[in-house]
């Protein structure tokens, strides 16, 4: 998952981008409200951290202008001011939860694991795809109860994929909520990622849960553990 960092604060704004890198989130980052809203309005984002406070405008109005294009990306607005009225306002502004300063890192993650859980429809806690079980808590993943090893990117590609199974997956779409604004879009990391989940995914001579549709993307089904056989249409990378 993708998400926006929005905090002026130079040293706060790097640990909050590492520690959710090691939490398995793509991260962006920007420093004003001129970079957000750029960013925003740019890039598909999953959830968006925004500070109040920024040099060039406020916050809250970042959250006004998303709610005004329609967009609907989860809000975690944070602030260094605890009173009723500074809460209310971030509310009123379209944010969808509201954290004090200073903060734990652990309240954090619950808070933000608890808004892309409700966005943008209310989502399990663990995603079932036949005998793939991929738990959103945890961060990991399972098939036929084996535990699958996978790297932060792995997973996240694996989530994205487990979110929307049975739907075809653009490349573009997959690349925009797993990698972060520094990917090089005409790379080959995504097939050779998709070839490395496959491998870890599904035991050898059984169909392949990631399908490839030519010119279309990925997409995730169910299968029955039946030896493998190309499916009409379908062709892998």
């Amino acid at each position: 998952m993708r998400l926006l960092v929005v905090e002026d604060d130079a040293r706060l704004a790097e640990l909050l981008a590492r520690a959710l890198r090691e939490q398995r989130y793509a991260v962006d980052v920007a420093a004003d409200a001129t970079e957000a809203s750029y960013l925003a309005a740019v890039n598909e984002y999953d959830a968006v951290i925004l500070d109040i406070g920024l040099p060039g405008g406020s916050g809250l109005d970042i959250c006004r202008e998303l709610r005004q294009r329609g967009s609907h990306v989860s809000v975690l607005m944070l602030t260094a001011r605890d009173a009723v009225s500074d809460r209310v306002a971030g509310l009123d502004s379209g944010a969808d939860d509201y954290l004090v300063k200073p903060f734990e890192l652990d309240e954090l993650y619950a808070r933000l694991r608890a808004l892309l859980r409700r966005q943008p429809a209310v989502l399990p806690a663990e995603l079932v795809v036949g005998d793939l079980i991929v738990d959103t808590r945890a961060q990991r993943a399972t098939r036929g109860g084996r535990d699958l090893a996978l790297t932060a990117k792995e997973y996240e590609m694996l989530e994205h994929l487990a979110r929307h199974a049975g739907r075809v997956i653009g490349r573009a779409e997959l690349t925009e909520h797993v990698w972060d604004a520094n990917h090089d879009p005409a790379s080959n990391a995504l097939e050779v990622y998709i070839n490395r989940l496959r491998r870890k995914l599904d035991p050898s001579g059984t169909a392949p849960m990631i399908q490839t549709r030519r010119g279309a993307g990925y997409m995730l089904t169910p299968t029955s553990g039946s030896p493998h056989t190309d499916a009409p249409g379908v062709d892998e990378p």
